[in-house]
């Protein structure tokens, strides 16, 4: 055999190989996802013809009292006065205190916030140089929150925010009704369609579409924990102090995702949770915390590999497999995504090299083998999952964004896999970081804020 044979003969069996590990694997997972379908479709059945739930159907809180909100910021000049104002502004007549959390070594954050003149915000500056991690600050702000409650009221709950968002100004009434039911309550979080980056920042609206439009849906609906998205999530006041008296501290300042962990901790302790989605009005959409996602591939892949490393990798160190089968399931679905990472690539590497072998067949006339029958078979059933889940995500997409970005979510579903594959190779060296030096630090993303604010 000649040595371009040999070198096809070789390119053919990788192929074949990392096809097969790539079908097999995206069976699997694209099961997975299909029963996760199945049972929102059967939640969706079983809730046909109920009104969805508005604010208006809310009774008042049987005791009212003052809501605290966190606003960890570091780096945040450029967003946290327009995001503080803007709340500032929409929960004009709510009894609420904003405290927010910055360093001695970022001054133009502390300027910024001081800028607010408004005596519902709470300037927390801490005692040690930024950045530590969003959980070191929101322990901050929790003990500046009980000293604060020395000379005055107790809080009703707690509420978490970052310093992008744009909050919702019935968001204080739903949490000071639900707060007392519930200890953990998350309403959805919707990102901003950003014009000039219909693309990189476009694949948010479709994850976050599906993920609070069904995901969350069906955990709650098979009993697993409810984990916290870190905005638009308020905590009973009692429960956060169960949490920190176990550690001295609600959060903990070793987690990269300290939203996602105590919504687990919180359940693991008993403490009852739930994501809810409320309409406005009748007929109206659901009360939401909006914010603009990264705009571009650098940003989204930092994000993201903070996820993964957080949830997928540090995630299983911290938090094992504990619950029942509804719960590792879900746990295992959060910690997939270097698994689909993998995936993807030898998916992609199949693909290519397979073309490369048709260009080759077209050019000399050499076809390789046949593809295995186990293998046109997981092919087979791949495409049929994949006709699905894109028929799902232009449906969640349509009906957050309208159509034109249901379209868009079926080719946007490729630039989220690249995200996805550069995503995980840095969340593992992330990991790897993390776990040589046990000090994690604030991988964060820039921020803006929307320049209408809440008048959108």
């Amino acid at each position: 055999m000649d040595v371009a044979g040999a070198l096809f003969g070789a390119l053919e069996i990788i192929m074949r190989e990392a096809g097969l590990f790539a079908a097999a694997g995206f069976f699997l997972l694209g099961v997975s996802d299909l029963a996760v379908d199945l049972l929102w479709i059967r939640l969706r059945l079983r809730e046909r013809g109920e009104p969805p739930l508005t604010v208006a159907d809310l009774p008042p809180p049987l005791a009212p009292a003052p809501m605290a909100v966190l606003v960890p910021a570091w780096d945040e000049a450029a967003v946290i006065g327009a995001m503080l104002r803007d709340a500032l502004a929409a929960w004009a007549d709510e009894d609420v205190r904003i405290f927010v959390g910055c360093y001695p070594n970022d001054p133009a954050t502390v300027g910024a916030v001081r800028a607010v003149a408004d005596p519902r915000v709470r300037l927390v500056v801490g005692d040690r140089d930024g950045p530590t991690t969003k959980a070191d600050c929101l322990n901050r702000l929790w003990r500046a929150l009980a000293e604060d409650e020395r000379g005055g009221r107790r809080v009703r709950g707690v509420v978490l925010h970052d310093a992008e968002d744009v909050v919702h100004p019935l968001a204080l009434r739903i949490f000071a009704t639900l707060t007392e039911r519930w200890d953990f309550v998350q309403l959805p979080v919707r990102p901003l369609p950003d014009p000039d980056s219909k693309w990189i920042a476009g694949h948010y609206l479709d994850e976050f579409a599906e993920a609070h439009g069904k995901e969350l849906l069906v955990r709650q609906a098979i009993g697993a924990a409810l984990p916290g998205a870190g905005v638009g999530c308020a905590f009973d006041r009692l429960a956060l102090d169960l949490v920190a008296y176990e550690r001295d501290r609600p959060f903990d300042p070793e987690s990269l995702t300290e939203d996602y962990e105590m919504g687990l901790m919180l359940a693991e302790h008993g403490c009852s949770a739930r994501f809810v989605r409320i309409a406005e009005a009748t007929g109206g959409p659901f009360v939401a915390t909006r914010e603009y996602f990264p705009a571009t591939l650098a940003a989204a892949v930092r994000q993201k590999s903070r996820w993964m490393a957080g949830i997928a990798l540090l995630g299983w160190d911290r938090l094992g497999w504990r619950g029942g089968v509804a719960e590792r399931w879900m746990r295992l679905r959060d910690r997939q995504g270097p698994l689909a990472a993998l995936l993807l690539f030898a998916g992609y590497l199949a693909f290519g090299l397979w073309l490369l072998l048709r260009g080759r067949q077209a050019v000399v006339g050499m076809p390789p083998a046949p593809l295995s029958v186990a293998l046109r078979w997981l092919v087979t059933c791949n495409l049929a999952l994949l006709a699905w889940r894109l028929a799902m995500r232009f449906g969640f997409t349509s009906s957050a964004y309208g159509w034109r970005e249901g379209l868009r979510a079926v080719p946007r579903a490729v630039v989220g896999n690249f995200v996805t594959m550069l995503a995980a190779a840095r969340a593992l060296a992330v990991y790897r970081r993390q776990r040589r030096s046990g000090h994690p630090r604030w991988d964060k993303t820039r921020h803006r804020f929307p320049a209408e604010g809440r008048g959108r």
